[in-house]
């Protein structure tokens, strides 16, 4: 049986002199973020090897979960703000579990 949950991690680099400010704007969605329907994990964490990396862990009961949380306000709102707070596009990775 395949499992329809979709895990994400996402690798945020965040510009010179703006890792607070993407560590708040990353914040301040997640509340909102944790109400979406299928949001089953949505957690931010510091890179502990690159001080200011956020890498976001996720889980989504299906694609169609992430695909409206892709167009939901929060994720909206912050993604608007990518190019004046991330060196780069995001690096998203969505995983399969297999164990």
């Amino acid at each position: 049986m395949i499992d329809a949950v979709v895990h994400v991690v996402a690798r945020l680099v965040p510009l010179p002199g703006k890792a607070a400010d993407l560590a708040a704007a990353v914040g301040a969605i997640i509340p909102e973020v944790r109400r979406e329907p299928g949001c089953l994990t949505y957690a931010a964490h510091e890179s502990r090897d690159e001080p200011g990396v956020i890498v976001m862990i996720e889980s989504w009961a299906d694609q169609a979960a992430l695909d409206a949380h892709m167009q939901a306000p929060a994720f909206t709102s912050l993604a608007a703000r990518f190019n004046t707070l991330l060196a780069g596009p995001p690096a998203v990775e969505r995983l399969r579990r297999i164990d």
